[in-house]
């Protein structure tokens, strides 16, 4: 393969990621590399570059989701075109097995961090910034630990440090997954919510099981599971107002996100009822509460 495909391919990868101070590999071998941007010290980004014949390749980042193909150029007869299908399935392959060993890895960490912790304090310094009880949550170190579930198995961690800094496992799954508050009863309300004080906000005052998608791209996909395994129970999107970034004319990403996957889900969505005067930087039911409580 020659430097100008090398670097052409990197061309693209620029373009995706932006600038990138080495050349990838041409070994059709799967690699990882830091994305500009993502925390220090991750390897999100993943690539697999073909070097003979037409030259091919596919590269994306798992933090991210998408995928993207490349060749050097189109192919010119159905041989070519062939050879191009055949890498795009390959490398497809190596990503998912990638995926998989990454997951185990998070999956098997998550079990020992999870095992090896004790009972959360209720003292822990975000625990009182939120106003809510420990319920269930276990703590390492000064690290709270919420933990993740997918068909009922510990796949991940999410870790909140004191300052309520949150961080994931490495490599672990977070898609469909999601962790939860209460018993989930037929015929009863079962709120989606984005944040863990959140759902530990709307279990506090309703009594009612909440799943906790811990981000606001995951409430479809834990929607469309709850919708499987509870078929029963009243599902009620509870999402997050970001009333701050629409007023800096940025949009409402947690409000768009939870009237999408109610639609997609068909059922009903609640949001915080906000008094007059209450700060715009407020945005989920838990801050509405702490609110509420300061100004009474």
């Amino acid at each position: 393969m020659s430097l100008d495909c090398v670097t052409a391919f990197r061309d693209a990868l620029q373009g995706a990621f932006g600038p990138l101070e080495w050349l990838p590999e041409p070994d059709a071998q799967l690699h990882r590399f830091h994305v500009p941007g993502d925390r220090s010290g991750s390897c999100n980004g993943w690539y697999v570059l073909f070097p003979d014949g037409l030259a091919a390749g596919a590269f994306g980042s798992w933090k991210a989701g998408a995928v993207h193909h490349w060749s050097s150029r189109q192919p010119t007869d159905p041989q070519e075109a062939e050879q191009v299908r055949q890498r795009i399935e390959q490398a497809r392959r190596q990503r998912e097995a990638e995926q998989r060993r990454r997951w185990a890895a998070a999956e098997s960490w998550a079990a020992r961090c999870w095992q090896g912790a004790r009972r959360a304090e209720a003292g822990h310094p975000y625990l009182v910034a939120k106003g809510v009880k420990p319920h269930g949550l276990r703590q390492r170190g000064g690290e709270l630990l919420v933990p993740l579930f997918h068909a009922a198995r510990l796949v991940n961690l999410q870790r909140i440090a004191p300052d309520g800094s949150k961080r994931f496992l490495s490599g672990g799954r977070v898609t469909g997954c999601y962790s939860t508050l209460g018993q989930v009863e037929a015929g009863q309300p079962l709120y989606l919510c984005e944040g863990w004080a959140t759902g530990a906000t709307l279990h506090e005052h309703s009594g009612a099981a909440v799943a906790v998608a811990l981000n606001a791209g995951n409430l479809l996909a834990v929607g469309q599971h709850l919708r499987r395994r509870y078929s029963e129970a009243v599902l009620i999107v509870a999402g997050d107002d970001d009333r701050q970034t629409e007023a800096e004319g940025k949009g409402n990403p947690g409000r768009d996100a939870a009237n999408r996957a109610a639609v997609a889900l068909g059922c009903d969505v609640v949001f915080p009822s906000w008094p007059a005067g209450a700060p715009l930087n407020l945005s989920d039911f838990n801050d509405l509460r702490q609110w509420q409580e300061v100004s009474a």
